[in-house]
């Protein structure tokens, strides 16, 4: 799995930090992050839904070798 965050897109709401809590933060600023060592989503079946649940659509979820 490969996830993507559009940090221009990013707005803070913190959605993905509140569907997927194991994967997704927020930064010092505010704007949404990967945790160190779950870039890959860590297998939770969460990070879809966290990706659905952003506001301005920022975050991305594809199947690696998409």
């Amino acid at each position: 799995m490969h996830i993507d965050i559009d940090h221009d897109r990013c707005i803070g709401a913190g959605q993905c930090a509140l569907a997927a809590p194991s994967v997704f933060t927020q930064d010092d600023d505010g704007f949404s992050a990967l945790l160190p060592g779950r870039e890959d989503g860590a297998g939770d079946p969460m990070v879809r839904e966290a990706a659905r649940a952003c506001p301005v659509s920022a975050i991305t979820v594809s199947d690696e070798g998409s």
